[in-house]
């Protein structure tokens, strides 16, 4: 059987590319640069500005008191919701942690609601 092109296929010398010399000098330097900027303790390093709070759940602060309770209890009974319903989906020692998790938002919630009872508008 006759093949096409020879293995490996004869390409010839790798030309010479002026622009990648390596010249053992330069890469000396280069390799001092790049140590000395990443493992220098000494050398002058940009701070990182300190973290700012997220901006994306704001309340408005002219917002009353009630209102935000009431939201506070929603939250809560959704979440009890939630969790009640993944309780039935689970078991043994998971189980046993969703149900203790549920309880601790049934109480939340149940806090919610007396502070939403108490609660005197005005």
């Amino acid at each position: 059987m006759f093949k096409v092109t020879p293995n490996p296929p004869n390409t010839g010398p790798v030309p010479f590319d002026a622009a990648f010399n390596l010249d053992p000098e330069k890469m000396k330097a280069a390799a001092d640069r790049a140590l000395k900027f990443y493992l220098d303790p000494g050398a002058t390093k940009t701070q990182i500005p300190p973290r700012r709070s997220g901006t994306l759940y704001s309340i408005d602060a002219a917002v009353d008191q009630e209102t935000l309770m009431v939201e506070v209890y929603e939250s809560l009974t959704s979440a009890c919701a939630m969790v009640n319903d993944l309780v039935e989906l689970s078991e043994g020692p998971r189980r046993q942690t969703m149900v203790v998790l549920h309880r601790s938002l049934a109480m939340g919630e149940r806090a919610a609601n007396r502070m939403l009872d108490n609660h005197k508008p005005g």
